[in-house]
């Protein structure tokens, strides 16, 4: 494993690695009805991360396909991949660009980037942790990490809601956006 010291936690050399989909998890949570959270995750998605020199100089491309978002429900499938949310066949990709790194202690980390839904595109803050480096049985340099961050959906126009009768509304304003991922150091 290549593998290099910097500020206490042992990071890979520099280079690029793409995200092992057998072992990432792209997922979202969102209050339903004021009471509970539905959870879903989207099935296909591409990632590129790029180990800078400097890791603070690192960037990060992820794509997801925005028809293939799931949450266990058909029906509840069907109306998310509508024009009623992630209108999934006109927009049918989301996008995020990590453009910089803002703070980081130890093997936590701030990724800032653009966060592209529906052609509307806004800055959005990701708290990453970095949870170490490996090879794995077939010789392959991996590393793993771990990210998160909240949105508000309407900024990205998915406005869609439901009045309840008893108040509130059917579908929570926050999402909040949860990655479990593996990396896999490209030849």
């Amino acid at each position: 494993m290549s593998v290099r010291e910097w500020e206490g936690v042992k990071i890979p050399t520099p280079g690029e690695f793409g995200l092992d989909l057998a072992h990432t998890r792209v997922g979202f949570v969102v209050k339903h009805m004021m009471v509970s959270k539905v959870r879903g995750h989207f099935c296909e998605f591409d990632g590129k991360i790029v180990i800078a020199e400097d890791p603070l100089e690192s960037t990060v491309e992820a794509v997801l396909k925005t028809g293939t978002i799931e949450t266990g429900v058909a029906d509840r499938d069907a109306h998310l991949r509508s024009d009623d949310f992630l209108s999934a066949d006109k927009f049918p990709e989301l996008t995020f660009r990590g453009t910089r790194i803002t703070d980081h202690s130890g093997d936590e980390f701030t990724l800032v980037g653009d966060l592209t839904i529906r052609d509307v595109t806004k800055e959005a803050e990701l708290k990453v942790e970095f949870n170490g480096a490996a090879t794995n049985p077939w010789g392959q340099e991996i590393f793993g990490f771990s990210a998160e961050t909240e949105i508000d959906r309407e900024e990205f126009g998915l406005t869609w809601n439901q009045a309840l009768e008893a108040g509130g509304v059917l579908v929570g304003k926050k999402v909040k956006i949860e990655i479990e991922g593996e990396a896999i150091r490209k030849a």
